[in-house]
């Protein structure tokens, strides 16, 4: 008979890693064999794992259900303020996730909607009407999202496209059915597919459906709830639309929404009457914008004449919205022509386009970067005309990550040693680490700290050994750069530096080096050329290190296929360093960079996107910082960025891009990396070679530090204690307070077994 566990062990048990008390566990079984058995109509001698996770998946949210219900419940009683976030929608597989169903979601029929598309506009002495459109039917999907410990559970609705019945109907009549069926296949591709570009504008008609198909669901969806108050009650209750921006906040992420401002205007001023100037002062207030990204092919700019076909009432909206936006600046800024024409919604050209971001500003009372640096070369560049007329709009919120996902349950070892010295209330409290402080020079502390890096480490590695038959080196420098293939994030310098450090062992083999693994991974986007090269290069100089008998252990470059959210929460808790390279002026944040500090890595890092107040907060020695800031890229642009240069002076660089030109690490196929050598001298936007000496010298640091592990382990204790500021409560209680002007509440219900 085992021993019965001590307090402590209870603790470890049941708080931090939040483990279903014991009481429950014969009531979670019986539970979960009756999904089993009659949910998904398996027994034990034909379940897949796939069945026992969907049979638990059903007992959990079993347990979610009576909380969502009461939440819903709670809302329409308290009638708060409701925020929408309106969505941004090796080997190459398509990710067919719907393919085995989702036990999470419940498909709600009962509150499908009609979407209109195409038609034209007839201007009537009531108003504008939109007719003769085609219609798709948007049914929605709904998932419950559980608060931490406050039985709150709110939902995260999403739609998915149905042809009404009646499509075509008249086509079955006259013997064409074949056609009717597939034009009912066209309407429901809406919600088929998601567009993989990544940070690249592509102005396909599909993806402005799904843009508009969302958006105008959710303002229905918005409007019928703003309207009826009463729990369960459909019947309009508010007609005045005063208290909607009180009610009403809609948070744009990017632009991928930004069509709910002239929507939401449609509504308003054809739909429910409303004057012009009343309507668009209720939009401005309920609409709020977030920029991600300052790379000028991301932007989004729509062709008129797409518009025109698809949406021609929001066509004219936007015009209008337009006019009198620059009949304002004209007003502010006499005789600046120059300036309408900069900041037009419209863009004339050999195609006529709207940009969207211009569109966002106009229509949103707060508009916010997402790192301190971002929002500062928003005002400063792309949106200075903007900032220079509204400047009261313009803001910042630097994003965070849920400690709940990336401390507690991907790494328990090390929230469980926090736990032991400042308790647990940092998992909804991050700032509370800086108590960790006081432990700096605690030896237990260190070297429990020390001791769980190692324990994941030896997990990933097994891991790695066990899925893809790789063998490292757990005491080597795990050296791990995951995110997505693109160039500005420039895994390209990874790649030299990892050349450069083979170059040197194989000029010195009997030198001692620090042993080091690089992972890098990350997707890169199907019709993305370039990013697919830097795949290619990665595995083609691990197939060169990792097979050279002089390297052996002390260099091995790995490739982490397939790099997604259940591979990070293994990788993160497992890294010791942290890849955080782009070009100054490039990253608008980064949440990586966040996860690998909470998670006890240290950060090799430019003064880019979140990792300048990352080295604030965590002190400047305590990072591994190099190469430009955004001043030296701006004076470099100015003189002009001429990579020969640095090729010429640097030897081991010379020698690094003559490797990859000979086909030394591509012998069957010399030529194979010759675009990456000719983008690298000729047009290289993000300017690997400027970074490139400092970088080698910044790495050269890591290794001596490495060498030190007492030392080391205390730098990463300093990065843990100070990453408090990147939670994303503290991020959401920001937006809540300074754009939403709602007080964020802790508020805990009651569960559904205990009395209200």
């Amino acid at each position: 008979m085992s021993r019965p566990l001590s307090d402590q062990e209870k603790r470890k048990q049941i708080s931090v890693r939040g483990l279903a008390g014991v009481e429950n566990v014969t009531e979670l079984k019986k539970n979960f064999n009756r999904h089993l058995h009659f949910t998904l109509v398996k027994d034990r001698n034909v379940a897949t794992p796939r069945d026992y996770y969907f049979a638990l998946a059903h007992t959990v949210r079993d347990h979610l259900v009576g909380r969502w219900i009461r939440t819903q419940q709670h809302y329409y009683e308290k009638d708060p303020k409701v925020l929408l976030g309106t969505p941004g929608v090796g080997m190459e597989e398509a990710d067919d996730w719907l393919r085995y169903g989702n036990p999470w979601e419940k498909a709600r029929p009962e509150f499908t909607l009609p979407v209109h598309f195409y038609g034209h506009v007839e201007h009537t002495s009531q108003g504008a009407k939109w007719v003769d459109t085609q219609v798709v039917l948007a049914m929605p999907y709904d998932t419950p999202v559980p608060g931490y410990r406050n039985n709150v559970v709110n939902t995260m609705r999403l739609w998915s496209a149905k042809a009404p019945n009646d499509f075509n109907l008249k086509d079955f009549n006259v013997g064409g059915y074949i056609q009717a069926v597939l034009d009912r296949n066209l309407a429901e591709n809406i919600s088929r597919v998601l567009y993989p570009n990544d940070n690249f504008f592509e102005g396909k008609e599909l993806r402005l459906k799904q843009e508009y198909f969302v958006v105008a669901a959710t303002l229905q969806d918005i409007i019928r709830r703003f309207k009826s108050s009463k729990f369960g009650c459909r019947d309009p209750v508010r007609t005045n639309f005063d208290a909607f921006p009180d009610k009403v906040a809609i948070q744009l992420n990017d632009t991928h929404p930004s069509l709910a401002i002239p929507e939401l205007m449609r509504i308003l001023v054809d739909l429910e009457r409303m004057d012009w100037d009343k309507a668009w002062d209720v939009t401005v207030r309920t609409c709020a914008y977030t920029n991600h990204t300052v790379l000028p092919e991301a932007l989004e700019r729509w062709p008129v004449h797409l518009l025109e076909t698809l949406l021609p009432r929001h066509l004219q909206i936007i015009y209008e919205i337009n006019q009198r936006f620059l009949n304002r600046v004209a007003a502010t800024f006499p005789g600046d022509v120059d300036r309408l024409r900069r900041m037009s919604l419209v863009e004339e050209g050999a195609v006529k386009r709207i940009n969207m971001a211009h569109l966002c500003i106009a229509g949103s009372h707060a508009v916010n970067g997402v790192a301190r640096i971002h929002s500062e070369i928003l005002k400063k560049t792309i949106f200075k005309d903007f900032y220079e007329l509204e400047p009261h709009k313009f803001q910042n919120k630097t994003n965070g990550i849920t400690p709940r996902r990336w401390l507690v349950l991907c790494n328990p070892g090390l929230a469980e040693v926090i736990a032991e010295r400042i308790g647990e209330d940092f998992i909804s409290d991050l700032d509370q680490l800086r108590k960790l402080l006081s432990f700096v020079d605690d030896e237990a502390f260190i070297r429990d700290v020390a001791k769980v890096k190692q324990e994941n480490k030896l997990k990933f590695a097994a891991y790695l050994e066990r899925e893809y038959k790789v063998h490292i080196n757990p005491n080597s420098l795990f050296d791990i750069q995951v995110k997505r293939i693109h160039e500005y994030k420039r895994q390209l310098l990874n790649c030299l530096h990892v050349i450069t450090l083979y170059n040197r062992i194989k000029r010195e083999p009997n030198k001692f080096f620090v042993p080091r693994t690089v992972m890098i991974g990350g997707k890169a986007a199907p019709g993305y050329h370039m990013a697919k090269m830097i795949i290619r290069l990665i595995t083609a100089i691990g197939d060169v290190v990792n097979h050279d008998p002089t390297v052996g252990d002390r260099l091995r470059v790995i490739f982490l296929e397939n790099y997604r959210v259940s591979l990070a929460e293994k990788v993160i808790p497992a890294a010791d360093l942290s890849e955080q390279i782009s070009t100054a002026g490039t990253e608008a944040s980064g949440t990586g960079n966040m996860k690998f500090m909470l998670n006890g890595a240290l950060t090799i890092g430019t003064m880019d996107g979140a990792n300048v107040e990352m080295a604030e907060e965590a002190g400047e020695e305590n990072f591994f910082i190099f190469g430009m800031r955004v001043e030296d890229v701006d004076k470099l642009d100015q003189r002009g960025y001429n990579a020969q240069e640095y090729y010429d002076r640097i030897p081991e660089l010379r020698q690094v891009i003559e490797q990859l030109s000979s086909g030394f690490f591509s012998p069957k196929q010399p030529d194979l990396f010759k675009d990456i050598v000719n983008m690298l001298m000729h047009h290289d936007r993000f300017k690997v070679f400027a970074d490139y000496e400092d970088y080698i010298k910044c790495q050269e640091k890591v290794s001596a530090l490495y060498k030190n592990p007492r030392e080391w382990t205390r730098m990463v204790i300093r990065n843990i204690a100070t990453s408090g500021k990147f939670s994303s409560d503290r991020t959401i209680a920001q937006y809540a307070r300074e754009i939403w002007g709602v007080e964020p509440s802790r508020q805990r219900l009651p569960a559904p077994d205990e009395a209200i």
